[in-house]
């Protein structure tokens, strides 16, 4: 217990390095984030305040090597008054010729963003080659803070995600203990004409558990730029191995298509589906990734047994406001894997799979260059689908201020 509450520790340390290392460049941003709707409980309401506080320091090794350490206090009242301490990116790098090293805690995400995504704990290493940018690492996830990492592949890691933070008892502030490796190519030019990103990228289940859930999946990601529009088409395949069963198999896809509109400002027009595999009957399974990245911001479903169409605008009319419009479709791929709302579980057997649509909206202004507001909503209908179409809608605004402080 005393060994892992030492990493709180590294917080204050930060203030100190920052005024006895003259190389060091320190930054301290704060944000002011507030929220309301009916998207958790069907029952409007103020939900949730939250006061970040960031600071962050880096300083450079001669022309090879630098180093990060950043932090985010959280203050709030969600439900209940809270205050969260965590330990953000921390990274050491070096770089040396068409070779570079890292380590610490840093950002790692695969091709799609759908296996894993976030801030992990371990080294990696890069080779820049005429054949493209090769690198592999090996990551830790049981030291990262659970609320933002969300390692859940396990029923019983669910419970343990819901269970309060406390602490008093590290034990509830920590993510699932698993080891992720990766081994990721990249070329920004094949032909001189697409771009690919591929990945080799395992899990391992390093809990007490029994029960154990290990997986592998193989990522590829091809862009593809013609003028004014861009093309993106990737998939993922996993295999899993657990005690219960044998070698199960799931897939994930992704296609969306972009066009920078001919306009006196920058605009972007995008179409997007995203597709993952749900239960079924034959060797196919749930695609359970590492991370759970939450699709939807009002629905927030997790990406099983799912597919989402969706269509957005975005315009940056001038560099210090803009604004973005997005409606998604949610669709599920079998009547079994997705069973929250708007789905009423009086009401099984008149289940349809379309469950309805989300419009969303966002407007991001900068009055000066150290301060930005962004101001966002929107509201999901299940009457535009025929999974429960006289479910009452959910909706979400939130108001978020970020100053940067110095």
């Amino acid at each position: 217990m005393k060994i892992k509450f030492r990493i709180f520790l590294i917080l204050p340390l930060m203030f100190l390095l920052s005024a006895v290392l003259d190389a060091a460049d320190f930054s301290l941003i704060t944000n002011q984030y507030a929220e309301a709707g009916n998207q958790d409980t069907g029952e409007s309401k103020f939900n949730e305040y939250r006061m970040d506080i960031l600071p962050s320091f880096s300083f450079l090794f001669g022309d090879m090597g630098d180093f990060t350490l950043s932090a985010k206090i959280s203050f709030g009242q969600l439900d209940e008054f809270f205050w969260t301490p965590e330990l953000q990116r921390t990274e050491f790098s070096w770089r040396w010729g068409s070779m570079g090293f890292r380590a610490g805690r840093m950002n790692y995400a695969d091709p799609l963003g759908f296996i894993a995504a976030g801030l992990f704990d371990g080294v990696q290493f890069e080779y820049n080659s005429r054949a493209g940018i090769f690198s592999a690492g090996v990551w830790y996830t049981g030291l990262l803070y659970k609320k933002t990492a969300y390692i859940i592949m396990k029923p019983e890691e669910q419970t343990a995600f819901n269970v309060p933070v406390d602490l008093a008892d590290l034990d509830t502030y920590f993510a699932s203990r698993r080891l992720l490796a990766s081994l990721d190519w990249e070329h920004l030019s094949v032909a001189q004409l697409l771009h690919l990103n591929a990945a080799i990228t395992a899990q391992v289940d390093l809990s007490d558990s029994e029960e154990k859930y290990n997986s592998q999946y193989v990522t590829l990601k091809a862009i593809i730029p013609i003028k004014s529009f861009t093309f993106e088409l990737g998939g993922s395949f996993e295999t899993t191995e657990t005690e219960k069963e044998n070698v199960t198999v799931g897939f994930a896809g992704d296609l969306g298509i972009f066009w920078k509109l001919p306009s006196g400002f920058n605009s972007r027009l995008s179409l997007t589906g995203s597709f993952s595999s749900g239960e079924t009957r034959s060797i196919m399974k749930n695609f359970v990734p590492l991370t759970n990245k939450f699709y939807g911001d009002i629905l927030k479903l997790k990406f099983m047994g799912v597919t989402i169409l969706g269509m957005s605008y975005s315009a940056l009319f001038v560099p210090s406001f803009g604004i973005a419009f997005n409606a998604s479709h949610f669709v599920r791929n079998d009547l079994v894997t997705y069973t929250g709302y708007p789905l009423n579980p009086e009401k099984k057997d008149t289940y349809g799979i379309f469950l309805g649509t989300e419009f969303f909206a966002q407007l991001v202004w900068s009055p000066f260059s150290d301060l930005q507001i962004n101001l966002e909503g929107g509201i999901f209908f299940p009457s535009l689908g025929n999974a429960a179409p006289d479910e009452k809608p959910r909706w979400r605004a939130d108001l978020l201020a970020v100053l940067a402080l110095y």
